[in-house]
């Protein structure tokens, strides 16, 4: 193993820690740097400070075997390593939609004087094009082994809930290159997952940094998309979960992400659409920036349209309401609430006067850090006491399977339940005595319309974060 590459990660985020842990698993020497003392701690004791499947496991493996490290020290990362991948975060600016480079650029500025021998910066994190062009730039200007030093760029396509799989068993592998040694180095990097038959694709800068963010637009647009036929479905008496299994069958169109409901968020597809919008803009192409903002205005108007079901359920605005979330994670198999959908919901019920008790099966520490105004329950039972309308707002599998009459006998009569994520059978709530609501499979003579003064709440919280990373 001494022969081979030492990497370094710079930044312990979500992505960080997981590329750390599993190229570490692939028998790599791994050092992962972040700034955070406390964090870094953390980790060295095999702590996880994010929830994700699997990777808590390979974390501790990858201490016990002695190939994974962390440190807080730019200078010995610059010593050890060999390839130095960057994944770091970047978020939407404040008061724009642009990302926010801050941290691309400390890292940069802190490692490139030390870089005093030939080596490979990667860089993982999402950007905007042109950005490996400025860190290429900066590194031939301020790193003493000049020329010797290279940049690529080599986008993450994780899914959280799926990150350890997705690293170690990919769909494919981008790598933006500006020369042969580079994509050899890249080459040797990813020679496990190649010899499986994964797809590299070598390109320049510019096509790799575009590779993430037009890919999440496309998924972003095509859960918008089904999300639009909902209201049209709502309008017109049809149903969409059947529409949608009718356009899936059609191979050029494919049922992933087909599944009408609350819309996405989390910390990549809504900040990255957005950055996105910015670049187009800069970029002139006018076209793509008008289509990702009504890509971004659907996925918000979902969140308006649960919080009118719920309105619709007790007859005008929830002033004094007992409602219950279930739900408070972006999506299931993560504690991350960055832009979550349900707790922009939860919040804006609690804006409009309702008594919110929220309950989620990982993230409930997550929602309470984000959003203390809430209150929080240790179980879906709990959280439905005296609820006047329980919200399903995450897809966890415990809210899939819950039996309704389990919650029938705690619940205040008439019973109500709003699946916002069509992850409940309708039957079997409906024959416990529950009356079921769903966007897009609503009859046309139960539609009605919400005072605009509820209307006017959506998109107004569009950002509730804990920051666990890129």
């Amino acid at each position: 193993m001494s022969s081979r590459l030492r990497l370094t990660v710079l930044g312990t985020g979500y992505l960080g820690i997981t590329h750390a842990a599993c190229m570490a698993h692939l028998g790599f020497e791994v050092l992962g740097v972040d700034t955070d003392r406390i964090k870094i701690a953390q980790l060295s004791r095999g702590e996880l400070p994010v929830f994700e499947p699997q990777l808590e496991g390979l974390l501790r493996e990858g201490l016990a075997s002695g190939r994974l490290s962390f440190t807080t020290s730019y200078e010995d990362a610059a010593a050890f390593g060999d390839v130095h991948f960057i994944c770091v975060g970047t978020p939407q600016q404040r008061g724009s939609n642009g990302a926010d480079l801050r941290q691309i650029d400390a890292c940069v500025s802190a490692l490139a004087p030390l870089l005093t021998r030939s080596c490979l910066v990667v860089g993982k994190s999402t950007v905007p094009p042109g950005t490996g062009v400025a860190i290429a730039t900066e590194l031939a200007r301020r790193a003493p082994a000049g020329a010797s030093v290279e940049l690529c760029w080599n986008p993450e396509f994780l899914r959280e809930g799926h990150a350890v799989e997705d690293t170690l068993v990919p769909d494919r592998i981008v790598a933006g290159v500006t020369s042969p040694h580079a994509e050899a180095i890249i080459r040797e990097v990813y020679a496990g997952q190649l010899a499986t038959g994964v797809s590299l694709f070598v390109t320049d800068l510019a096509t790799a940094e575009l590779a993430k963010i037009a890919a999440n637009a496309f998924l972003a647009t095509k859960i918008s998309f089904i999300n639009a036929m909902a209201e049209v479905c709502d309008g017109a008496g049809a149903n969409v979960k059947v529409l949608a299994s009718i356009l899936g069958a059609d191979p050029r169109i494919g049922p992933k992400f087909l599944n009408s409901g609350l819309g996405f968020g989390g910390g990549c597809l809504p900040k990255d659409i957005r950055s996105f919008m910015a670049s187009a803009s800069e970029l002139r192409a006018e076209g793509a920036v008008r289509l990702l903002r009504e890509v971004d205005a659907i996925n918000l108007q979902r969140r308006a349209r649960i919080t009118e079901l719920a309105c619709e359920l007790i007859g005008g605005l929830p002033v004094g309401a007992q409602m219950c979330v279930l739900g408070a994670a972006f999506k299931a198999g993560s504690d991350d609430v960055r832009d979550s959908p349900a707790l922009d919901v939860a919040q804006i019920l609690h804006g409009l006067g309702a008594c919110v008790t929220v309950y989620d099966p990982v993230a409930n520490d997550n929602a309470r850090r984000a959003c203390p105004q809430l209150q929080y329950a240790g179980s879906a039972r709990e959280a439905a006491t005296g609820a006047q309308v329980v919200l399903v707002l995450t897809e966890w599998p415990e809210f899939r399977n819950i039996n309704p009459a389990e919650l029938s006998d705690v619940a205040a009569a008439p019973r109500a339940v709003i699946d916002a994520r069509h992850v409940l059978d309708e039957s079997r709530w409906q024959d416990a005595g529950w009356h079921y609501r769903a966007p897009g499979v609503s009859k046309t003579e139960d539609r009605t319309r919400l005072p605009a003064s509820c209307s006017s709440w959506s998109g107004g919280l569009r950002s509730v974060a804990v920051d666990t990373g890129d």
